[in-house]
């Protein structure tokens, strides 16, 4: 194989960019150089990775994505084993790209980062948030080399860990009447204003709680953000449901919120570990992976999370 790895960085950038001025500007190299290890590629290989559209750049071709896609896996192991080479018996180093989806972001990966910085202090992560769809799309892309996230519409080539089941709660304003409960029922919360987490799947799963208990809810906010919702339910705009739930009751402008159990068996969500089958682990991936199960083996959810309901309650 022909192929340099420069070559091959110019034409995954060309594709990011979606332009070969703009990836030679970014890459501080000349037009012509990205020009010509495209032409080179698709010449020797007889495949078309690029449509040319005059004054609009480049589009990729659906043999480009291929191309592309396990270019960037490629990159990055040949990057980890240059670093490797060049500090062997330094101990871990290297970058990690991480996925995690916004709710278990904010509830796990503060301590998990700070912890592991502690730990490995020569491996450094990249963190990606994003919603469910977006996680699957960078694994299977290679842009993301492991995620934290749901177990929802998991594709075939998505290795699966799961660390923790966590059970659907209410989050009420403080002095909600109901706040005080060991547990609700749905069904007496679905005329009240509803407020929705709307991520794909995510909003899937919180309306198939409350189709399965036969009622509607009322929805009158949908947000991409769990801490906006917390926000809103504090100041009485309605309630929210909440798997990842905070050890703390308060949101940041100051408000209180109260988190309850819903009575009876809920599907809970499952937080997992997740990356690609096409890749094996290197090591400082490893170590991050490691780090991750020994956190949720140990006290990585609290005990609300981890007991749906108060033994009392039926």
């Amino acid at each position: 194989m022909n192929a340099s790895l420069r070559g091959l960085s110019y034409i995954v950038a060309a594709a990011e960019c979606e332009n070969v001025s703009e990836a030679a500007r970014r890459l501080k190299v000349s037009q012509p150089s990205i020009s010509a290890a495209i032409s080179q590629f698709e010449d020797e290989f007889a495949v078309q990775i690029f449509i040319r559209r005059h004054a609009r750049g480049v589009t990729l071709t659906p043999a480009g994505e291929r191309v592309v896609r396990e270019a960037r896996m490629l990159l990055t192991h040949a990057q980890d084993f240059h670093q490797m080479v060049r500090e062997l018996g330094e101990g871990l180093t290297g970058e990690v790209v991480i996925g995690a989806f916004p709710t278990l972001a904010i509830r796990y990966m503060p301590h998990l980062l700070g912890s592991l910085a502690k730990l490995h202090p020569g491996i450094a992560v990249a963190m990606h948030e994003g919603d469910q769809d977006e996680i699957l799309a960078g694994l299977a892309e290679g842009r993301i080399e492991v995620a934290l996230s749901y177990t929802f519409a998991i594709p075939g080539d998505i290795s699966v860990e799961r660390l923790q089941r966590l059970h659907p709660h209410a989050v009420l304003p403080a002095d909600h009447p109901l706040a005080a409960e060991p547990a609700i029922d749905l069904a007496a919360l679905a005329p009240e204003p509803f407020l929705l987490l709307d991520l794909p799947h995510s909003r899937d799963y919180f309306l198939r709680l409350f189709s399965t208990e036969g009622v509607q809810p009322n929805i009158v906010h949908r947000s991409r953000s769990p801490e906006l919702l917390r926000g809103l339910v504090a100041r009485g705009r309605g309630y929210t449901l909440h798997n990842a739930l905070p050890d703390t009751p308060y949101t940041y402008d100051g408000g209180r919120v109260a988190m309850v159990p819903l009575r009876g068996e809920r599907e809970p969500t499952e937080v997992a570990i997740l990356t690609s089958r096409r890749t094996r682990p290197r090591p400082a991936v490893s170590a991050l992976l490691d780090h991750v199960r020994h956190y949720f083996e140990a006290d990585g959810t609290p005990a609300h999370a981890r007991h749906p309901e108060p033994a009392d309650a039926t």
